[in-house]
């Protein structure tokens, strides 16, 4: 199995930015896209970022193009994300997660294409 630990998540006032880590382990972390999602409380989980096994391709939802960008270190089993410009409606818990699939723009927006997730870290976006 393959095991993802987030970390970097804390309070910033808006326009402020943050950088997410996820540690993995357990498998070649390489042999996996790696996705960024994130859930408010009451809300459903939304895909924010993906990133193709090799560092290929990126996909980002709408809501963060141009603010964030996700990035991987394979040496260091580890994927990044940056966030810039940060709003209110950023405030979620985030949550990385690691998949088998080939990802598609039809598959890489639905988080059941993603089999392992972290605990998530909180990151919260308030005056």
């Amino acid at each position: 199995q393959v095991q993802l630990v987030e970390s970097g998540g804390g309070l910033v006032q808006p326009g402020g930015s943050l950088r997410l880590s996820c540690a993995a382990s357990g498998r070649t972390a390489s042999s996996y896209a790696m996705g960024w999602f994130r859930q408010a409380p009451g809300k459903e989980r939304e895909f924010v970022a993906a990133i193709t096994g090799r560092g290929g391709a990126t996909y980002y939802a709408d809501s963060v193009k141009g603010r964030f960008t996700i990035s991987r270190d394979n040496a260091k089993n580890t994927v990044y994300l940056q966030m810039n410009s940060l709003k209110p409606e950023d405030t979620a818990v985030y949550y990385c997660a690691a998949g088998q699939l080939l990802l598609s723009g039809s598959n890489v927006r639905s988080f059941g294409t993603y089999d392992y997730w972290g605990q998530g870290t909180q990151v919260t976006v308030s005056s």
